[in-house]
């Protein structure tokens, strides 16, 4: 769709304007039900990506007792899995254009469990045998991090693409929230496990099958997980309405002839090319500054200012807050979502500017907070340090799926959603990678003096940053409208 045309409806179209001149969507009998197997599987099976990614923020304590690392190197290996998986998302982003979306999430599934695996198995014989004296522990942690980033990367373009050919676009910013929640069901889960094997272990049958305090269960049990899901995923998921025996249910703004695949070279210029997709990659890059700073370095936060032991047994205030974190993101993905569909008729920016401005505030408090000392071992302390955590990821995730899911969808539709979410999320990750890399070296520097202070005034910055590229992009769009020119997203 070119951008001086405007959008007409099809006559056997399920959707249209009621009398009051407001869009209603009309489903054939049957489909609501398909439709939800079809997105709860595809959940699911990306929230077992999360379960073999964050894994690795519980493994930190025990490698840096066990090998040395400071926490610049730790935070450089998450920032070199970040820099793999943001550049993966552009490349995969296409290959998803081209040869599907559940292809591509099963490919970035068996990648993911083979390199759990390897790290497992990697660090347990090679390096405890010195069978490879030659090579760093950095160096083959830094290796087996970025082919797990890159493997990942499948996932979330596959994702969109496959949910850009179920919804429409007043649909996607709720069902954005919805998957945001499954998601992270991923989240919750390796929250749980992973605690549960550093503290108990695991004992079948009088058989030890992981000892506790061992932190390379941690890429053992969390792959089996999304084996399983895998499977469950190619059986029941159809990448389209057509594909399920329900044609032409979905109408695609966008393009709405028949197929979900496009040449590459053709979703590589439509994209690239698109007035807003530039303003939502700058912005994701802000999401992606807080969200995994966030994510990443709470492990070492609550070792170094709670003084939680978080190698051999985490307290079960850490587990709470780990997992009442990722509830709140869902909450706040729901949440951002409906908003933007109901109130703003699928209009993503201005809910997006009141989530960034609204982030930075309490993140920038969160700061103030912990600088008048409130943050400490204490009871008090605790409570306060853990409730800052989930505040922030309220905010944070509140942008996650309205500007990371939604907005791709709105802007490639069913054939070129893919690559438009590789563009946008590996921003979200090239952000992630540079505070990450600005975070380990500041803390390096400024911990032993003011705690993990410029770690939130770090991320307030990137909320405030973020929010001023939502800004741009209603300008923008304000522009467009005054010219005539009419342009999904």
């Amino acid at each position: 769709m070119s951008d001086n045309q405007t959008l007409t409806q099809s006559p056997d179209s399920s959707s249209g304007q009621n009398s009051d001149g407001k869009f209603i969507i009309n489903h054939s009998p049957g489909f609501r039900k398909r439709r939800g197997l079809n997105w709860f599987a595809l959940g699911l099976m990306y929230a077992t990506y999360y379960m073999c990614r964050y894994n690795f923020r519980f493994a930190t304590p025990g490698m840096r007792d066990e090998f040395g690392f400071t926490d610049t190197q730790l935070a450089d290996l998450i920032g070199v899995w970040a820099l793999a998986y943001g550049t993966g998302q552009l490349i995969n982003g296409l290959f998803s254009d081209r040869l599907g979306g559940k292809r591509c999430m099963l490919i970035g599934a068996i990648g993911t469990i083979i390199v759990n695996f390897t790290i497992a198995i990697n660090f347990s014989f090679f390096f405890s045998m010195k069978y490879m004296p030659w090579i760093s522990v950095f160096t083959t942690f830094a290796t087996l991090s970025l082919m797990n980033g890159y493997l990942q990367s499948f996932g979330a373009p596959g994702m969109v693409k496959i949910n850009a050919a179920w919804f429409h676009r007043t649909e996607r910013g709720t069902f954005s929230g919805i998957f945001g929640g499954m998601i992270q069901l991923g989240q919750i889960a390796i929250s749980y496990v992973g605690p549960y094997l550093l503290t108990y272990g695991l004992v079948i049958f009088g058989v030890v099958l992981a000892a506790k305090g061992e932190w390379r269960n941690l890429f053992i049990y969390p792959p089996l997980f999304t084996a399983v899901a895998a499977t469950f995923m190619l059986i029941v998921v159809k990448p389209t309405p057509d594909d399920a025996g329900y044609p032409g249910e979905i109408e695609d703004e966008v393009d709405n002839t028949q197929g979900t695949t496009v040449p590459i070279l053709h979703s590589l210029k439509t994209i690239l090319t698109h007035p807003l997709v530039w303003f939502y990659a700058l912005a994701y890059a802000c999401t992606g500054g807080v969200r995994h700073s966030l994510d990443n370095i709470s492990i070492l936060y609550f070792v170094d200012e709670l003084k939680f032991d978080m190698k051999n047994a985490p307290p079960a205030m850490a587990a709470a807050t780990l997992m009442a974190m990722p509830v709140v993101a869902f909450l706040g993905s729901l949440g951002s979502g409906f908003i933007s569909d109901k109130f703003f008729k699928g209009k993503r920016a201005p809910v997006a500017i009141c989530l960034y401005f609204g982030e930075a505030c309490v993140i920038g408090f969160s700061a103030f907070i912990l600088y008048l000392g409130w943050v400490s071992p204490s009871t008090f302390g605790i409570a306060v340090g853990c409730s800052i955590l989930v505040l922030i990821a309220l905010t944070v995730n509140s942008t996650h799926s309205l500007v990371g899911a939604a907005a791709p969808m709105d802007i490639g539709g069913k054939k070129m959603a893919g690559f438009a979410a590789g563009v946008i999320d590996s921003f979200q990750y090239y952000g992630a990678a540079i505070s990450l890399f600005i975070t380990g070296r500041v803390l390096d520097a400024t911990k032993a003096e003011y705690g993990y202070l410029f770690w939130y005034i770090i991320m307030a910055g990137f909320g405030i940053l973020g929010g001023c590229c939502m800004y741009a992009l209603m300008i923008r769009q304000k522009q467009l409208k005054r010219q005539g020119r009419i342009v999904t997203g």
